[in-house]
């Protein structure tokens, strides 16, 4: 299907925004509605072209060691570097949710008056930096826009945000920053070594890489890749962001404007998950699940992992409910809700080591992933070990572990998915809100019902999918996490739903705080004589199309299952 488009049609998805925002900007500033109209129509351009691109690999899903839509060009030859791109299930994904959501944002940035060519430009700017990473193959390509896109960001906040603007965003760009700094030395070391940037040679090469005499750069190889990894892993937890990572969100979300939130949670914090899938996880199969000491207790990163995100899911949710800032609850509730997504992960990262250590015969490792306690003796003979893992853990146990772990998986990437389209409904409602009272104190609502009784009804819908009520999509994504993580992380799961039950909290505490109690006869007066507070009709127009996918991927996940589904199962081996 589709084999009229050429081989390079991921170049011009990616590169059309950037050409886009160069015209828009280049507009004069009294030209405010063509730059509207403009971007608006460069982004359902993209849009178009990300929805062949997921119908097409929905068709025709790539085999193991293919990958849809594949273009590679000489580039930087004195790096070894080259323009690679490509997309599987997993980037498919998330390169149509950065299309769907983004026209949806531009739409809402229509009521901004000040610089207008400028923020249009901006967003189309935005848009070419989260598709670069999704479809980038090539590691000086993906961090050359995992940077691309902080800055348009950044300007949205610091130019167009609220009264702490600044603050919050020079704290968002060190943030960042700070994360910048190790991805980049860590790609550095496994580019330098294995004398490609190319990620598919990457993850052929480096998790096998003992450099010489076991030793890289004159260090150890494994204290190497150990460092490497937390390289790689520190950056993608600051974007997602994971627990103790996160203090940069709330502040970032409240001052940025509505449609720079709804693209802040609703791909950016995305780049994070999908770093895991598309490199942390697959370049380090060993150092996830290798077994370390600390204080005579055993622990791999696989369960650390696991429990930064039971942290996230509780103390995000608590955070949530002790927020009088509408928008500061809905941040924390992205903490809360990402949780989950890592809780996935490090399903994800234990059984890839399991599946590696099984394939490359390294039965001491694989003993590890599988929680299997070795004796000494068992630790330096990978024949002892393998007679026991043979004993304790059969074919038939492994590829049921496998199956559990694919589910958790699906999970997490529906998941990424799903709160996408929740988050950018919840912050485009709040954004609706504030606009018309200048106010996101939810003390001083309270009675809107009978006010705004449309508004009212989109944010209990919307809170619903948030809150992951069966029949919305915000329920299927963390059930899958949930049901696939049992079998190997049953404490957490148990912990995890302590911030299930504060979800609903918080999420219940936002609705009666906003609609409920007696009729408000302040805000009802400033509704007669003022402004309207209830929603317009370009707010519902660009809430529309995320109520829908919100409903029908409630009752029907395998519209976008399925092409997750063939991602994971490439990515675990099944």
């Amino acid at each position: 299907m589709f084999d009229f488009i050429p081989g390079d049609f991921l170049t011009t998805l990616t590169l059309l925004p950037l050409l886009g925002a160069i015209v828009v900007f280049a507009l004069p500033g009294h030209k405010a509605q063509l730059a509207r109209w403009l971007a608006l129509g460069v982004s359902l351009v993209v849009l178009v072209m990300a929805i062949v691109v997921f119908v097409n690999v929905q068709t025709n899903p790539p085999g193991p060691d293919e990958w849809a839509y594949e273009y590679q060009v000489e580039w930087f030859p004195q790096l070894n570097a080259s323009w690679h791109v490509g997309v599987d299930g997993l980037s498919a994904t998330m390169v149509l949710l950065t299309a769907l959501l983004v026209p949806l944002a531009i739409l809402i940035s229509f009521e901004i008056t000040d610089r207008v060519p400028v923020h249009m430009a901006l967003f189309l700017f935005l848009e070419t930096g989260m598709l670069g990473v999704f479809v980038a193959l090539d590691m000086v390509i993906f961090f050359l826009f995992w940077e691309i896109g902080l800055v348009p960001m950044y300007f949205l906040i610091y130019l167009w945000g609220g009264e702490n603007r600044r603050y919050a965003a020079n704290k968002f760009f060190l943030y960042t920053m700070a994360g910048s700094l190790g991805l980049l030395l860590a790609t550095q070391l496994i580019g330098l070594s294995v004398g490609s940037f190319d990620i598919p040679v990457m993850l052929r090469e480096w998790p096998a890489f003992t450099g010489q005499a076991n030793t890289i750069l004159g260090v150890n190889v494994d204290i190497a890749k150990y460092y490497a990894l937390l390289g790689f892993a520190v950056a993608f937890l600051i974007k997602i962001p994971a627990w103790p990572f996160h203090t940069w969100l709330p502040d970032a979300h409240t001052e940025a404007p509505t449609a720079g939130s709804m693209l802040l949670a609703g791909v950016l914090l995305k780049l994070g998950a999908y770093g895991f899938l598309r490199l942390a996880i697959p370049l380090f199969p060993r150092e996830w699940v290798v077994q370390r000491t600390l204080f005579s207790m055993d622990y791999n990163l696989a369960s650390i992992l696991g429990f930064l995100a039971v942290l996230g899911i509780i103390l995000g949710a608590l955070a949530a409910w002790g927020q009088d800032d509408f928008k500061r609850l809905v941040a924390y509730s992205s903490v809360n809700h990402m949780g989950f997504v890592v809780l996935g992960l490090a399903v994800a990262a234990l059984m890839y080591g399991n599946v590696w250590a099984r394939a490359n015969s390294d039965w001491v490792l694989h003993a590890n992933a599988a929680g299997i306690d070795l004796t000494s003796e068992e630790m330096r003979s990978q024949r002892l070990a393998r007679e026991k893992v043979d004993t304790l853990y059969s074919v038939e146990r492994f590829e049921a572990d496998r199956h559990e772990a694919t589910i958790a998986l699906n999970g997490a990437v529906l998941q990424m998915f799903n709160h996408g389209l929740s988050s950018a409904g919840m912050f485009l409602l709040v954004g609706a809100l504030y606009r018309k009272t200048h106010t996101r104190d939810l003390r001083r609502f309270g009675g809107l019902w009978d006010i705004i009784p449309i508004y009212g009804a989109l944010l209990i819908f919307v809170s619903m999918a948030s809150l992951g009520l069966p029949g919305l999509n915000g329920f299927v994504g963390e059930y899958l996490v949930v049901a696939g993580s049992v079998e190997f992380y049953m404490p957490y799961v148990l912990l995890s739903m302590v911030g299930l039950l504060v979800t609903g909290i918080y999420v219940l505490k936002a609705i009666q705080k906003v609609l409920h109690g007696p009729y408000n006869t302040e805000w009802a007066e400033y509704d007669r004589t003022h402004h309207k507070l209830e929603i317009d009709r370009r707010e519902i127009l660009a809430l529309a199309p995320l109520a829908v996918l919100m409903l029908v991927l409630g009752l029907y996940p395998r519209l976008i299952l399925d092409v997750i589904n063939d991602g994971v199962v490439r990515f675990l081996g099944g």
